[in-house]
């Protein structure tokens, strides 16, 4: 229960932007690979960036940050299931 809170808290800023969420579970699970994103989600790089960009700036959040990347990575696994 309490880890489920702090994941939805955590990524409640994206949370009502689906593509968002994916795109970043997605490039996470890809080590930050722009071009494999793009290519498992069907879209160009730029929209890949932007879309990371976006998730950046609405979570607040330092992507290039290991720790950063791994607490979000661990919520969006617990809340997918």
């Amino acid at each position: 229960g309490e880890a489920e809170a702090h994941a939805r808290a955590l990524l409640a800023p994206i949370g009502g932007v689906p593509a968002l969420a994916e795109t970043l579970r997605v490039w996470l699970s890809l080590h930050g690979s722009w071009d494999r994103t793009a290519v498992a989600l069907s879209v160009h790089r730029n929209t890949v960036r932007q879309r990371i960009a976006r998730c950046a700036a609405l979570l607040g959040a330092d992507l290039d940050d290991p720790d950063v990347r791994m607490e979000l990575w661990f919520a969006l696994r617990h809340l997918r299931g």
